[in-house]
């Protein structure tokens, strides 16, 4: 097997509902293994072909005689990889294509019957195998992990401890590994399938304009299948030991096809450059194949993914490629880059080797290296610090009996060279071996402890579980109070419940200070919002009061609560705006099922519309009052302006009637009144301004070189208002008031003359 080709299978997926939309074409065409590709753009071009291992074609029906249902891809590609694997070998499958090309539907499948994909068959087939085996020499051992690479972090999907972003490390003889990737013991085929469902649901999947479940992340699903061979005449154990991997990558993307922005847009730039990476590292292996060089440069470390699946790529495994295409012509860039991507990928050879006691060879050379750093350490001064009966600690300091101090220790570390990176590894050393030597029965035990500690935290936020393991929902309990939510879809309604614990049970927001023990988001709840206090009475009663935090909007039965007030079975509790509960007490319930329920306590079912239906009537009365106090109020506001202006109106009447006197005497003969315009207009322009600093730019005459008065001169001289000299000017005469067109305008000089202005 050595020297073995990566194979290499194209799959050709049915149109989805948005290529139907828009009314695509198919572009694909199969025959046998060759796959064309037609160019929508230039049709006259002459197709392009591809020749692969595989080429399935599950574009039309199952009626269709060409059509390649889930069960011959994995009959062809799967049932060959699980052979290796009991053969001996390390396996790789993983699935490539753009987003929405069908790679999750050919790895996962669905549930419904033979629609399941790559991973559950391959599973299945291998406990099937095992319970087969009739050799009593013989005996097997199952292990599975499950990670996500979501933005060039790596995310354990099965342990609910490891919440953070895991290291990933590479050993000289290990190779990379990921520090701390929880693998669990399985038994079964229904333990495997239990575990997947829950990576599945911890996976992260968003909405795009191509895909609307569209996997954020690259999935690599691992089993760790050991097979161990007792010899009775020679009384030795052998095993062999075949790494299982089966890979999602997430779908290659453009920006402007999905649409992608913020969030969404961050995560395919950081899946494309993985992809890339990965292309990279095809092609690099593909050329120096073809130079038959080992010295060009593979960028392996450029990005996690590809770290982390070296091995697969040309180093010891058999590996196996599905490369998922869409048919549309709207999206022929895309499939001739997956065309490509896969023709070179045919060309990778990887040298694959039985993996034979790959423990007892390792567990040998790991102790060598053990002694080679003890060795080291003592060389340099420090052989008491490994001689401590404590451990080491992450920072790289041990806690000896015979050290004086942290202090000095860490002094003695500095001045030793190369010492803490020493002590590191070794530290590192050790912790392998001692995974290498946990026993099965260890390893069981830890794996149930894991079960138990994701059941307790699944409990914590309000979701049960079987004491079975069994299926998974809420199950009200029989003694303890609790909160069940109410949601607008039914569906949703009394899918959370959260337990009312003995003593405090607190409710904010995740970045409160304290640990709140019901979390709760939206910009309506407060970081402490309220807190549950269950007290036990003399008699056995458990009373649940309610008290909320100051600013907090809680509401019990529609009424806004600012007191503690104790709760009664079958309240509704609204916190903030959008979280809905209802308030059950078994035992409470239970008391009064004899007596009369009480007023509060409706006939009609408690759902999410009696709830709201509840707090709008009984907070309605209420608005009611605060509308009319505010018509009230502003009925005064309205009384107050309009009799400051009936004042200012008289005011300004009474002013009025005075400034009108010089003008009523003029009309009486007392002064003649000229109406005033520009040389040659003859009109009063209303509010403009010469250069004089009277209205209407009026100047002392410059006939009489006096006061403008009719009797004098009868003309009102102008300035020119560009060279300062006067223009000649011109007579006037005199118009009368004319009251038809408004009560006009008074002018009145800094000579004491007033000027009537009809304007």
């Amino acid at each position: 097997m050595a020297g073995a080709s990566v194979k290499v299978a194209v799959r050709v997926r049915p149109f989805n509902s948005r290529e139907m939309s828009r009314e695509s074409k198919c572009i694909i065409q199969m025959s046998g293994s060759t796959t064309t590709i037609l160019n929508p753009k230039q049709p006259k071009e002459t197709p392009k072909s591809f020749s692969f291992d595989y080429s399935y074609w599950s574009h039309t029906t199952p009626a269709d005689i060409n059509y390649a249902s889930q069960k011959q891809v994995y009959q062809d590609i799967g049932e060959e990889m699980l052979q290796h694997a009991f053969e001996g070998y390390n396996v790789c499958i993983f699935a490539y294509g753009q987003t929405g090309a069908g790679k999750s539907y050919t790895m996962m499948g669905k549930q419904e019957k033979d629609q399941q994909g790559i991973i559950p068959q391959l599973c299945e087939d291998l406990f099937s195998r095992i319970n087969e085996t009739t050799n009593d020499n013989m005996s097997y051992s199952v292990e599975v992990s499950y990670m996500e690479i979501y933005c060039e972090r790596v995310r354990d999907l099965l342990n609910p401890k490891n919440k953070g972003n895991l290291r990933v490390r590479e050993h000289p003889l290990m190779g990379p590994y990921v520090e701390d990737l929880s693998k669990l013991a399985v038994t079964s085929y229904n333990d495997i399938q239990d575990l997947m469902d829950s990576g599945n649901k911890a996976r992260t999947v968003a909405a795009t304009n191509m895909n609307e479940t569209s996997s954020r992340s690259h999935a690599v699903f691992n089993i760790i299948f050991t097979q161990k061979r007792h010899d009775a005449e020679t009384d030795i154990t052998t095993e062999k030991v075949s790494k299982i991997s089966l890979v999602d990558l997430a779908g290659s993307e453009r920006a402007d096809s999905t649409g992608a922005k913020g969030t969404r847009l961050k995560e395919g730039a950081n899946i494309n450059k993985s992809l890339t990476t990965l292309g990279k590292v095809i092609s690099a292996l593909a050329e120096m194949n073809k130079k038959k060089k080992k010295t060009d440069f593979i960028p392996y470390r450029d990005s996690v993914l590809t770290w982390l699946l070296r091995e697969n790529l040309g180093g010891n495994s058999r590996t196996a490629m599905v490369a998922a295409l869409s048919p549309a012509d709207i999206n022929y860039d895309e499939t001739l880059s997956t065309l490509r991507y896969a023709d070179r990928a045919k060309q990778i050879r990887c040298n694959a080797v039985i993996n034979e006691d790959p423990n007892n060879k390792l567990i040998r050379e790991l102790k060598d290296e053990v002694a080679r750093l003890r060795d080291l350490l003592y060389a340099q001064g420090l052989g008491d610090i490994i001689d401590s009966k404590y451990c080491l600690v992450i920072s790289g300091s041990a806690l000896s009996s015979r050290a004086a101090s942290v202090a000095s220790l860490h002094e003695r570390i500095m001045f030793a060279p190369g010492s803490e990176e020493a002590i590191e590894r070794l530290k590192e050393t050790e912790k392998i071996i001692a995974e290498l030597n946990e026993t099965w029965e260890e390893k069981l035990r830890r794996t149930e402890a894991i079960r138990m500690e994701r059941e307790a935290l699944l409990a914590e936020m309000g979701v049960a579980m079987r004491e079975d393991g069994g299926t998974l929902g809420v199950f009200s309990p029989k003694k303890t109070p609790h909160l069940v939510n109410l949601n607008e879809d039914p569906l949703m309604s009394e899918c959370l419940l959260y337990y009312i614990k003995d003593g405090i049970t607190r409710v904010g927001r995740e970045d409160a200070e304290k640990r709140q023990d019901i979390v709760l988001s939206g910009h309506f709840i407060k970081e402490e919002h309220c807190l549950f206090r269950s007290d036990t009475k003399t008699g056995g009663e458990v009373i649940v009061t309610l008290e909320p935090c100051e600013g907090a909007d809680t509401y019990v039965n529609g009424k806004k609560v600012t007191e503690p007030s104790i709760l009664r079975s079958g309240n509704r509790i609204i916190m903030g705006k959008s979280h809905v509960f209802r308030f059950n007490h078994p035992e409470q319930a239970r008391q009064e099922r004899e007596r009369t329920p009480c007023a509060e306590t409706p006939a009609e079912p408690v759902d999410w519309a009696f709830a709201q239906r509840e707090l709008l009537e009984k907070q309605g009365i209420d608005m009611k009052q605060e509308m009319e106090q505010r018509l009230q109020e502003l009925e005064d506001q309205y009384r107050r302006e309009r009799e400051e202006a009936n004042y200012l109106l008289e005011q300004q009447r009474l002013v009025g009637g005075q400034d009108l006197a010089p003008s009523q005497a003029a009309q009486k003969g007392a002064l003649p009144v000229t109406r005033m315009g520009h040389p040659g207009e003859g009109i009063c322009p209303g509010g403009q301004r010469e250069q004089g600093d009277e209205p209407h730019g009026l100047t002392n005459c410059t006939c009489c070189g006096g006061t403008p008065r009719a009797t004098a001169c009868g003309k009102i001289p102008f300035s020119s208002g560009g060279d300062g000299e006067p223009h000649a000017t011109r007579s006037v005469p005199v118009l009368p008031i004319k009251p038809s067109r408004g009560s006009p305008t008074i002018y009145t000089s800094s000579l004491g003359h007033s000027f009537l202005c009809p304007l």
